[in-house]
């Protein structure tokens, strides 16, 4: 295999195949004989954290500047929420009632992605956390505009598998929480929170949090459904309590449909 590098020195792969076919010993066959970043176990172990967490950020970095994604439309949500065609299945009456979010989450990414298309579809990819539920919508809508978008997926002891809608080049995997939030708000020109659970509350207070304190640019945070949101967040009392300062609730704004949510993104678009 011809190494077309500029560097004189030899590379990983050269060395890996070297190694490997070196005669089986005792010394050989031993694990501290095994190179260090070919080594899984070693890795694993606690010391290596450190290394872990940047080769979870360096490689969906790389990629996706390998695949000339510059921005992205965040889609948080519900992994619980059913398709209308599924309602039926919903855990609760009141999870039922929430499944035409699936349906506007869905258009909301076809739209987006429909947009994105028009400028070579590098702008305001469609990014989702890659599971069921909102995320499979989201990823699900980029689709029928025949666009790509973006699957960060964690491992988790159920729906860790992604949705087969996430474009395949760009579906990832996670093993910290902490680093793949960062690589949803890297890239982001625009949050939308639909209704979900304890992750999307997560997610939500986290950006919130950041914007607040200025260690994010603002970009808009949209709320699909008010009344779901109020019934959620006592957001008045956050403020009368003074814990939150009034001009904090300018941060979010609420919205009902998709078209409404794509119209926002462009009216602020037109302001920056």
């Amino acid at each position: 295999m011809k190494d077309d590098r500029q560097n004189p020195l030899p590379d990983a792969s050269r060395d890996i195949r070297l190694a490997e076919g070196v005669p089986r010993t005792p010394q050989t066959l031993s694990p501290s004989y095994q190179l260090a970043f070919h080594d899984l176990d070693f890795l694993k172990k606690d010391e290596l954290r450190p290394v872990r967490l940047q080769l979870e950020l360096l490689k969906p970095e790389m990629i996706l500047n390998e695949q000339n994604v510059k921005s992205t439309i965040v889609m948080f949500g519900g992994a619980r929420i059913p398709s209308p065609e599924r309602r039926d299945m919903a855990r609760s009456p009141a999870m039922a009632e929430l499944s035409h979010y699936y349906d506007e989450a869905r258009e909301f990414a076809r739209l987006m992605t429909e947009e994105s298309m028009k400028t070579g579809g590098s702008e305001n990819v469609v990014a989702t956390g890659g599971g069921p539920g909102v995320m499979e919508a989201g990823n699900l809508g980029a689709l029928d505009a025949g666009g790509r978008s973006i699957g960060f997926n964690i491992v988790l002891p159920h729906e860790q598998a992604p949705n087969p809608y996430v474009t395949p080049e760009l579906s990832f995997n996670f093993h910290y929480f902490a680093i793949r939030k960062m690589h949803f708000l890297m890239r982001a020109r625009a949050i939308t929170i639909f209704p979900g659970g304890f992750g999307t509350l997560d997610e939500l207070f986290e950006t919130l949090t950041l914007i607040q304190t200025k260690r994010m640019k603002p970009v808009p945070i949209l709320l699909f459904g008010r009344e779901f949101w109020e019934q959620i967040v006592n957001w008045e009392a956050l403020k009368n309590a003074g814990t939150i300062a009034p001009e904090d609730l300018d941060l979010f704004h609420y919205v009902e449909t998709a078209q409404e949510a794509i119209d926002l993104i462009k009216a602020s678009e037109k302001d920056a």
